[in-house]
């Protein structure tokens, strides 16, 4: 071949690969939308996404290509980051806690699977638990039950508590709903509640900083992804102040955090991967029901309950699934 002819199939070469990918269809594409930081916490539960889905045949760099987008826990940049994924016509979007009210919002025809929302009904994401019609489904994290039990444990934890302050996230969606449901927790209780907002590290200082002022005798922490970035903040400021204070994930009372009740992030993610798998597979996310979670973990501190003067109730350890000497 001529070197003229030669430079001519090249040129006409570099088109090709489009030809090809409309011919031959490429390894599939998850977008993983996330609110928070690819480290610390976010990454057992990411394990647990691609276990669920290595248990479906599917093996990241293998048969198949997941895209990351992380928030940096700047809300406002989701849905930016779910409409680059949207344009980049992934084949199923992941979207992690209020996330996933971005990727609806982008998209109402790639399949959605999320994680750890709150309330998916209230929150718009489907029509209902069983039947989620629309684009979406996936696994909630009874964000308002939740809370509410953690407030019962904190008031057995700490009996002697008459007035229980509230830290929420008010970038939150959802947050509203949730105050109402702690409100209403707290009243049967026959405790005062009084709710401390924080959006950045200084209300966090702040918020704390008043509960003397309030005469708060213990503090219930929102699970929030910002607050779980700042766990080692919330946990200095909770032993500064000798308060005591329950958080969402287990990682926050095995680095110093008195109590924590939650759900089992990577076991609920596994799912979630094994639900990415199926829909990759065919199946429809309206045909797929709603998960709710079935695994709960308590952990206790009991050095810190000393540190601050507590004595545990035997009961209270006998329930736990960790106790932390």
């Amino acid at each position: 071949m001529r070197r003229r002819d030669f430079l001519t199939v090249l040129a006409g070469a570099a088109g090709y690969p489009h030809l090809v990918g409309a011919q031959q269809k490429a390894m599939p594409v998850i977008g993983y939308l996330h609110p928070g930081s690819p480290e610390g916490p976010a990454l057992p539960s990411l394990a647990g996404f691609r276990q669920g889905l290595s248990e479906t045949s599917y093996v990241e760099g293998q048969n198949l290509a997941i895209e990351y987008r992380w928030a940096e826990s700047h809300y406002d940049r989701l849905p930016a980051l779910a409409a680059d994924l949207v344009g980049r016509k992934v084949d199923v979007i992941a979207a992690v806690g209020n996330a996933a009210i971005a990727a609806k919002s982008a998209t109402s025809t790639i399949p959605i699977v999320f994680m750890g929302a709150g309330d998916p009904v209230g929150m718009g994401l489907v029509a209902s638990l069983a039947r989620p019609g629309g684009n979406l489904t996936g696994f909630t994290n009874l964000i308002g039950e939740l809370m509410a039990k953690r407030l019962e444990l904190l008031s057995e934890l700490v009996p002697r508590a008459r007035v229980i302050a509230l830290l929420v996230n008010p970038n939150t969606p959802g947050a509203p709903g949730v105050e109402r449901i702690v409100q209403e927790a707290a009243r049967r209780k026959g405790v005062q509640l009084q709710i401390l907002k924080a959006g950045t590290e200084g209300e966090i200082d702040s918020a704390f900083a008043s509960l003397v002022e309030l005469h708060a005798d213990a503090i219930l922490v929102l699970g929030d992804v910002f607050f779980s970035s700042q766990r080692e903040q919330l946990v200095a400021l909770a032993s500064r102040h000798g308060v005591p204070a329950i958080y969402a994930w287990s990682y926050v009372a095995e680095a110093g955090g008195l109590i924590s009740y939650g759900i089992n992030n990577v076991a609920v993610w596994r799912q979630a991967g094994i639900y990415a798998a199926r829909i990759l597979k065919g199946e429809k996310p309206a045909d797929l029901p709603v998960q709710r979670p079935t695994t709960f973990e308590l952990v206790i501190n009991l050095k810190t309950a000393k540190a601050l003067g507590l004595a545990v109730p035997q009961s209270l350890l006998a329930r736990a699934d960790e106790v932390i000497e």
